[in-house]
């Protein structure tokens, strides 16, 4: 018996498919619940959806990539003011909180992260693939996340992605296969352990 496919283009390919295979086959499927139109007018509203869901998708990456933009500028600037309120006032304790800022502390050696917590992946789509997680719970600063993945079930992980915030979306996700995913914190010190992992099938 055929199985329902899963897969979004499966599903329109089958819908495409049956509504031809009424249409030539009136007299064999003479009344079926669903015309051949009716299935026509649905296959074009999902079509209708989809690419609006594909251009919302682009414009959201494309807002995500100028919100990191500002910020980095942002940092920069404020940097650039801390720096010079440092050496203004020799790094007095005392008058660099009136800015919110602190003096030098005593260096202590960067200790790698610690494990990456609640991996999970609560949105996806056609190719792409979104991912958030918790900062972990131990160890020294996280600078960065670098995203990882393998073929399951026993593929080599490879990296696809870093973030520095605790949360990315994948895009250009090959599709077809059961791919598994993982983050890694990092600093200068080193790397922590890998989170838990999340499958998808895109």
């Amino acid at each position: 018996m055929a199985q329902f496919p899963v897969r979004e283009n499966d599903v329109v390919g089958l819908a495409q498919t049956l509504s031809a295979g009424l249409k030539t086959n009136e007299l064999v499927y003479p009344t079926p619940p669903v015309l051949p139109d009716a299935l026509d007018d649905a296959i074009a509203v999902y079509v209708d959806a989809r690419d609006v869901a594909v251009a919302a998708q682009a414009q959201a990456e494309q807002h995500v990539q100028e919100k990191e933009a500002a910020l980095v500028d942002l940092i920069e600037k404020m940097k650039s003011d801390l720096r010079y309120a440092e050496n203004t006032v020799n790094f007095d304790d005392d008058k660099l909180k009136l800015l919110g800022w602190a003096g030098r502390k005593a260096k202590t050696p960067l200790q790698a992260p610690g494990q990456a917590r609640s991996l999970e992946a609560p949105r996806e789509g056609e190719g792409w693939l979104f991912l958030d997680w918790k900062e972990p719970a131990d160890g020294g600063k996280v600078a960065a996340y670098k995203i990882q993945r393998r073929q399951r079930p026993d593929g080599p992980w490879s990296d696809v992605g870093m973030a520095i915030e605790s949360e990315i979306t994948l895009t250009n996700q090959e599709r077809g296969k059961e791919w598994e995913y993982r983050v890694i914190a990092i600093n200068k010190a080193g790397e922590g352990d890998p989170s838990n992992t999340v499958m998808a099938v895109l």
